[in-house]
């Protein structure tokens, strides 16, 4: 039952990382674009932890840990970027 369960979100978030791909390309603006970026990070994050689960290892959580710090400070790096044209004052 829980490999079900586990195979279904692995698709599911499969299929949410391929949209925000599409949102990333298409995106009619720069925000949105920053803004997709940053929610197919999350998705990776979602991907790592769910095939950790499936495959018992507590290796993939140390790398979400590492992707989601990453992600934070680019995310914060790229809205500086956004709003004021230059990351360093």
């Amino acid at each position: 039952m829980l490999e079900t369960a586990l195979s279904i979100a692995l698709a599911l978030i499969t299929l949410a990382w391929v949209l925000n791909l599409y949102r990333l390309i298409i995106g009619p603006s720069l925000p949105d674009r920053v803004l997709a970026l940053d929610t197919m990070y999350i998705n990776s994050i979602a991907l790592i932890v769910v095939y950790g689960i499936q495959v018992d290892s507590k290796l993939y959580f140390e790398a979400a840990m590492l992707i989601a710090l990453i992600g934070f400070v680019s995310t914060v790096a790229v809205a500086k970027y956004v709003t004021r044209g230059d990351i360093i004052e």
